[in-house]
């Protein structure tokens, strides 16, 4: 499936979003990214709890995203050049991100124990990351110079994922609704706190990523960013290498610290001093601290919520920070901005992060309540409205009793009907 997801990104890019002008390039990026966004806020939510509960659910959904891919490429390899060309890409987006929260809600049921999810969500990571840098460069070169030969290429090994996912086991993910134990297990502090800290990462990581895109096209060229996005790839390799040995030093929450807190020393020491070098090394850090941040994330949900559903828990995450990858990726598509800021923004941006993890962590073990959130402030704020508004119009609507009068005003007396005009 990684192998097809960069057959797509390499036809494309190199016959249709690196051949257009800066302009058209940010109308197109605003689209994908549009398009990233709308199956996690339809499709997950409307087939995700209906599926967990069959019998080989989650498996029919990686041969039915399969078999529908190949289909949707070989059609698109007849229509790169024409109108058809996005609703088809849109297709295939949605086909991709369902197939993202059924390999969420999947893991789990292939692993012999929770202390191996961690390392199954590593080795999965490290595999996509080295199938994407090697398949890539071929995948993009063939692309430019005939991106339906690269899609039809891509349909083949959808066709072969397709017969790879008879292999996985027909168990059903979520056999009962959701319970009131797992919904407190998944409200707990620990997990409400790295929840938002890992929101905030994949804020960073969507931020940086469109960031450095147009900005080092603008004034670098798209080989540069090229390296950018090598050096992002290689971070996230090496986050994925790295986290399970850390996790046998040091606890989750100490993982999780210092992965915000190196985005936020790279990204402002990358504000001092800018240039070309120092965005390639910022890609890296972030990366790398977003593969360590993931994989702490999971391990404290599996600690802090054991009698939690895994697969449908983190389906459910998934969609949450997707979400914040595509809102923080808005900005750098509507307007480019130096790279210096852009630098200071990420650094901005994980010290928040940091800091506000540090906090509610310190309250949570001082026995305090976690502080309130803007989204809490902002839902408070909006029901306080509400009520005022509909205290007001029912006051508006009680009867007003006529006061009294101690002289109340005559009537004019009527005047006496005109005689009639006798008629000859």
């Amino acid at each position: 499936m990684a192998m097809g997801d960069v057959a797509m990104y390499g036809a494309l890019a190199g016959s249709v979003l690196f051949s257009l002008p800066a302009d058209a390039q940010r109308d197109k990026v605003l689209l994908y990214l549009l398009v990233s966004v709308a199956p996690f806020a339809v499709v997950a939510p409307a087939i995700g709890p209906t599926v967990d509960r069959i019998p080989g659910g989650r498996r029919m959904v990686m041969q039915i995203t399969s078999m529908t891919r190949a289909l949707l490429y070989v059609v698109m390899a007849f229509h790169t050049g024409d109108l058809l060309l996005y609703p088809l890409i849109f297709g295939a987006m949605v086909m991709q991100k369902t197939y993202a929260v059924s390999k969420s809600a999947l893991v789990p049921s292939v692993v012999r124990s929770d202390a191996e999810l961690v390392e199954a969500n590593s080795k999965l990571g490290l595999i996509s990351g080295i199938v994407g840098a090697v398949a890539i460069g071929p995948l993009a070169g063939i692309g430019k110079f005939s991106p339906a030969f690269a899609l039809f290429v891509g349909a083949g090994l959808f066709g072969a994922a397709t017969i790879a996912a008879r292999k996985l086991p027909r168990d059903v993910v979520a056999a009962k609704p959701v319970e009131q134990e797992e919904r407190n297990e998944l409200r707990s502090a620990g997990v409400v706190l790295a929840t938002a800290a890992m929101a905030l990462i994949r804020a960073t990581v969507g931020f940086l990523t469109f960031h450095l895109f147009f900005w080092l096209n603008e004034d670098y060229g798209l080989v540069q960013f090229g390296l950018a996005a090598g050096a992002s790839t290689l971070g996230s390799m090496s986050g994925n290498i790295s986290a399970p040995l850390l996790r046998r030093l040091i606890r989750e929450e100490m993982m999780l610290t210092i992965a915000l807190f190196v985005i936020a020393g790279m990204g402002i020491a990358a504000a001092t001093t800018g240039g070309l070098g120092t965005a390639i090394v910022l890609a890296f850090g972030v990366n790398f601290s977003c593969a360590i941040g993931r994989l702490a994330f999971d391990s404290i949900v599996q600690r802090d919520a054991p009698d939690a559903n895994q697969g449908r828990a983190f389906a459910r995450f998934e969609t949450r920070f997707q979400l914040a990858w595509v809102l923080a990726g808005l900005p750098p598509v509507f307007f480019t901005l130096p790279g210096e800021v852009g630098f200071l923004v990420v650094g901005l941006i994980g010290a928040f992060a940091g800091a506000s993890y540090l906090l509610g962590s310190r309250a949570v073990r001082a026995g305090k309540p976690l502080p309130m959130s803007l989204t809490e402030r902002a839902k408070r704020g909006f029901k306080a409205n509400a009520a005022k508004r509909r205290g007001a119009a029912a006051a508006g609507k009680e009867p007003q009793r006529p006061r009294p009068h101690s002289n109340p005003p005559q009537r004019p007396p009527s005047r006496p009907p005109a005689a009639r005009r006798p008629t000859r």
